[in-house]
């Protein structure tokens, strides 16, 4: 058990170092200047030069990455000298003192993402603490739809093989692979919000949340998540009817299911007790990558849907050049996806006893 979760916190911590060095490179070595960026048209000499010194934006690469790391970093070191450069004495951030080595006082604190160049010096973790729970609310529910009628289509599938009505899922699921979800959410906007909408009764645009027409209360709106959560959901949708249908073909196809089915259990029976969780370990791998990829993938639904969510912070930043927001909601991505995949381990531990999470 201990070799697993120390070769679970290698993994962790080499991952997310190469995460954040990819990220760091990527949008600093961009042409702009951050200082400038933050400043917009009311720069001045002065006060680009206290921006450049206050962010180290005047400091050689590599003397800026290793800011940047310390910043993201929970447990990170600071100089005790006040002309060294450090947010901690600014600030930016609480930090528990742990110990100090000469001059070098390390701390414990909570990753500091930096700040908005355009959001007014605003927290970038705010930024994704409002939004980022809307974000998981429409990718849980689009999984949710995905998985759900994935295994129920896919065993119906599996169950008429070589039918009209196997051949028809199986048509539908391609469809549905190979149409980007960016043109889905458009379609769908404009089918469902617009053109049927006095019997929908759903908007082309909207968030989970909205003001009364007052402005007063706000309120949830859990209409609005319709249809970005079925939009969002399609793709994963398709590809779990296929490879349940697949799947549970090559469960059935055992001896056990035959020894089951001669002692007379019925193919209800079969299915529940020894076909669906025996079939379920490709679905979950393929749920688990899905889920993660839709904190990204649901950049362009979020936009189209208006949908207030991280997706829709990243396009808007992205339009402004607002590097933090973008650094800090790719690098909050990449944990949700190791988080999630560590998850998954212990998940086929359950599905399959034959699959050893770690050493009993």
């Amino acid at each position: 058990m201990i070799y697993y979760f120390l070769n679970k916190l290698g993994y962790v911590i080499l991952t997310l170092w190469g995460v954040v060095t990819v990220i760091f490179l990527l949008f600093t070595l961009l042409p702009g200047d951050p200082a400038q960026m933050m400043l917009g048209q009311n720069e001045s000499e002065e006060q680009l030069a206290i921006i450049n010194q206050k962010y180290g934006f005047d400091k050689p690469l590599l003397k800026q990455y290793q800011y940047y790391i310390n910043d993201v970093s929970p447990v990170s070191f600071h100089s005790t000298n006040p002309s060294d450069f450090t947010y901690l004495k600014e600030g930016k951030y609480t930090a528990q003192p742990l110990f100090k080595i000469g001059s070098i006082q390390v701390v414990l604190k909570y990753p500091y993402l930096r700040e908005s160049f355009q959001k007014n010096g605003k927290k970038v973790s705010t930024v994704i603490q409002e939004t980022l729970p809307n974000t998981i609310v429409l990718a849980v529910s689009a999984i949710c739809i995905a998985m759900l009628l994935g295994v129920f289509l896919g065993i119906i599938s599996a169950l008429a093989k070589d039918q009209w009505v196997d051949k028809l899922i199986q048509l539908v699921s391609t469809i549905g692979m190979s149409v980007p979800s960016f043109f889905s959410a458009i379609l769908f906007a404009w089918l469902f919000g617009y053109v049927l909408h006095k019997y929908t009764h759903l908007n082309m645009t909207g968030s989970l949340y909205g003001m009364d027409d007052f402005g007063e209360g706000i309120h949830l709106q859990w209409k609005n998540i319709i249809l970005p959560a079925v939009v969002l959901g399609i793709r994963p949708l398709a590809v779990v009817t296929q490879l349940m249908r697949n799947s549970l073909l090559e469960v059935l196809a055992q001896d056990y299911i035959r020894t089951a089915k001669a002692k007379g259990l019925s193919m209800f029976q079969i299915i529940k007790n020894h076909g669906i969780k025996n079939a379920l370990n490709p679905v979950v791998t393929a749920i688990s990558g899905w889920f993660a990829s839709m904190l990204a993938g649901a950049v362009f639904v979020e936009y189209i849907f208006g949908w207030n969510g991280l997706g829709k912070e990243i396009v808007d930043a992205l339009n402004t050049l607002d590097f933090p927001i973008i650094m800090g909601a790719v690098l909050i991505i990449a944990v949700m996806f190791i988080m999630i995949n560590i998850f998954v381990d212990l998940i086929y531990g359950w599905l399959d006893p034959r699959v050893k999470t770690f050493e009993q």
